[in-house]
């Protein structure tokens, strides 16, 4: 039996449940963008009756190149997620890269996210499960499935059950991420369920020497491939003009493009649960 995990008031993720969906823009590019970007896509999911957690990252501290982007640093990037909670009325999401961000993260954010570089960090993994907050894992592109459930025995010796273990993508070589549909399967075995982050699963780290490449063109295949697989939730960074993004434009799907995938994986997820 998979845990169900509540994320704010609105969204129960796990066995039974409808498909939740974890969307935003990369980085908190401004107040305006956030806000406009999270009405959109709120719209969008309330079409579909998908339940819906805005992402947007307040820091992003594993920039390609030091002079890549990194968002407004967590005061004010908290104080921006904070108003997109109170005036959209959704959960927020936010990866923390540090033990010092977890406390004030934490008072504002319905989810803790752990970013894949970090998904091994005993003492951030620890700072977070304590916290008490829903706790999203990116597994690292450098393990394999069933390495997470030494992650997850470090959040439960906090007491900590409200898990989601989120699939990104596995190393395949230079600049090239793949996935096994099976490490799906390999994580939810682990009791907890699982996220799909189908913007980063195309992402070529590194790929334009100075930044991030991707081919976004792939998100809704691999999308479709995932809750068809039984994934629990989607992640996805969507962003109005991915073309002038100011991180990860190339792995986010563009907005235009997200209710035709929606109405895909709705469908998939239904025919699913007839069976």
């Amino acid at each position: 039996m998979i845990q169900a995990v509540r994320v704010g008031s609105s969204v129960t993720i796990g066995q039974g449940r409808p498909l939740a969906l974890i969307a935003g823009p990369d980085v908190i590019e401004s107040e305006a963008s956030a806000l406009r970007h999270a009405e959109a896509i709120s719209r969008v999911a309330g079409r579909f009756k998908v339940p819906f957690i805005f992402k947007c990252s307040f820091d992003k501290a594993n920039r390609t190149s030091l002079g890549g982007y990194r968002g407004p640093g967590l005061k004010k990037g908290l104080a921006i997620l904070r108003k997109v909670k109170a005036g959209i009325g959704v959960p927020v999401l936010s990866d923390v890269h540090g033990v010092e961000q977890v406390k004030p993260a934490a008072e504002v954010l319905d989810c803790l996210q752990v970013p894949a570089f970090l998904s091994r960090q005993t003492d951030l993994l620890l700072a977070v499960g304590r916290a008490g907050k829903p706790v999203n894992v990116k597994k690292g592109q450098f393990l394999a499935p069933w390495d997470m459930k030494a992650v997850v025995q470090k959040l439960e010796s906090t007491g900590n059950r409200r898990i989601l273990l989120c699939e990104r993508g596995t190393s395949f070589g230079y600049n090239y991420l793949v996935n096994d549909m099976r490490s799906l399967g390999v994580m939810r075995s682990l009791g907890y369920p699982v996220v799909f982050d189908a913007g980063h699963s195309t992402q070529l780290p590194g790929g334009l020497k100075s930044s991030s490449g991707g081919q976004a063109e792939f998100i809704p295949l691999l999308a479709r491939a995932a809750v068809a697989a039984g994934c629990d939730a989607l992640f996805v960074e969507v962003h109005e003009d991915p073309a002038k993004a100011l991180c990860d434009g190339p792995s986010s799907l563009p907005l235009k493009g997200l209710p035709g995938m929606l109405d895909q994986l709705v469908a998939i997820r239904e025919a699913l649960s007839r069976r």
